[in-house]
């Protein structure tokens, strides 16, 4: 717990995020086409490469960050409706248990596959309308916390604290041991804290999936990534800064009220609805969890969208199941739509909200490490190819971007390593299953 150290975490997550954007940006220009990422990773290395992205995206990236969104979807239409909570359980069977937090996740992933199904135009339409509720929710807590509802004695406590770095570990709703970070073990707490940030600020490369469907992508794309992600960091920044304006970062998990709970310890980790709790009453916390409900329904559409695009590209490539490479008569490869759906309500049941945050995030740095590569690669193999957008710094702000998520990674297999070996291990269980289907599935090679 530190002030500091909370708002470095999102300052550092920002900057890699904006470089990733600019770098994603030049490939984007030097090839957009359907299956964006998946597109670069095959052009810089090779089809093996590629298919290990594919098959990771399928299998943990995509499908899991679309299972964590309907969580916490879920976590906060629970604000509203208690019965719909993680802790209420509608099957039990020996150790293996069904919430009915997760079977509103699974619903929200079936609703909006379902209607994207019907056509680009319909889940271009929703995408708008919440993506626009979403910067209105940010914008609110923003307001409420500089202006509104915060709390001058709040802020002097969390500001006589602002370099104090320290963990806290609590059990069973009780603080056992407060330990002071220094060095290498500060060092590795910011990287575990990584998670949240980067996760928060992802997504955006899935404009890139999209690419063979939007006007003029060589320019609009990497415009679009640049504004984007630069737009949404600064909200982020600034949400921080006003949770640190209303709550306390420090509390006791025990606490009867949110000011007790504080930002760290608050319920559920529901933190934006704590600081509009404590800034204009319960009231105002059922408002900012209807506009985060908003804002993440309105994420996952733009998820479950751009993920069938990928698996799209690697039907027609022989490299995914040949049904996912086909289209309805709308235009839109449902098949893969269908598939993936399937799979993210899989692993909805996996685990909370927490769980798959880090089951995602190590495979997620593997491959945007692997990705940026891919433009010193292209350097080198394209050199004389139009390049509408070059990145910026190159090569060395690219080298920079690979060092930090490198360390990131590493920090990860040491101090998570349940979820992160196992993330490591099915991308790597990729490999056996890239032969056998070379072998099974003919070539389909399209529009390459």
């Amino acid at each position: 717990g530190s002030p500091a150290y909370l708002l470095l975490v999102w300052l550092i997550a920002g900057l890699i995020t904006v470089v990733g954007a600019l770098s994603f940006g030049e490939l984007v220009g030097l090839m957009p086409r359907a299956g964006g990422q998946y597109v670069f990773i095959r052009e810089a290395y090779n089809p093996l490469v590629a298919f290990l992205y594919g098959w990771s995206l399928f299998m943990v990236i995509q499908a899991g960050t679309i299972s964590a969104v309907g969580m916490a979807f879920a976590k906060f239409t629970a604000v509203l409706i208690p019965s719909l909570g993680e802790g209420v359980k509608l099957v039990r069977l020996g150790g293996f248990s069904v919430s009915a937090a997760q079977c509103v996740a699974i619903a929200s992933i079936a609703l909006l596959t379902y209607m994207n199904t019907r056509g680009i135009r319909g889940g271009k339409i929703v995408q708008d309308v919440f993506t626009l509720a979403k910067v209105v929710a940010l914008v609110g807590l923003i307001v409420l916390g500089m202006f509104i509802g915060s709390d001058l004695d709040v802020a002097a406590r969390n500001m006589a604290g602002f370099w104090d770095a320290h963990m806290v570990r609590a059990l069973d709703g009780k603080i056992v041991t407060i330990e002071a970070l220094s060095g290498m073990a500060l060092l590795a707490a910011i990287g575990i804290s990584m998670v949240g940030a980067i996760f928060s600020s992802d997504a955006w490369n899935n404009i890139t999936f999209t690419a063979a469907e939007v006007k003029n992508p060589r320019r609009t794309i990497p415009l679009s990534l640049l504004m984007g992600t630069g737009i949404v960091i600064v909200l982020y920044m600034l949400a921080n800064i006003a949770y640190l304006m209303v709550l306390p970062l420090d509390g006791v998990p025990g606490a009867a009220d949110v000011a007790g709970q504080g930002i760290q310890f608050a319920a559920n980790d529901r933190v934006a609805t704590a600081a509009a709790s404590t800034g204009l009453g319960d009231s105002a916390a059922a408002v900012m969890a209807v506009l985060v409900m908003i804002s993440t329904f309105g994420c996952n559409n733009g998820l479950i969208l751009a993920g069938a695009r990928v698996y799209y590209a690697m039907a027609r490539d022989g490299l995914f199941f040949r049904r996912a490479g086909s289209l309805n008569k709308r235009a839109v490869p449902a098949a893969a739509l269908v598939m993936q759906a399937v799979w993210a309500c899989v692993l909805c049941l996996s685990g909370s909200y927490g769980d798959l945050l880090d089951y995602v995030i190590f495979v997620v740095l593997v491959f945007y490490m692997i990705t940026v590569g891919g433009v010193f690669v292209l350097r080198k193999k394209m050199p004389d190819a139009e390049r509408p957008y070059r990145a910026f710094g190159y090569p060395v702000v690219q080298a920079l971007y690979i060092l930090a998520l490198g360390a990131i990674a590493v920090d990860l297999l040491i101090y998570k390593p349940l979820y992160t070996w196992p993330g490591l291990g099915i991308v790597l269980l990729g490999l056996p299953v890239y032969f056998v289907w070379r072998r099974l599935a003919p070539s389909e090679r399209a529009g390459m």
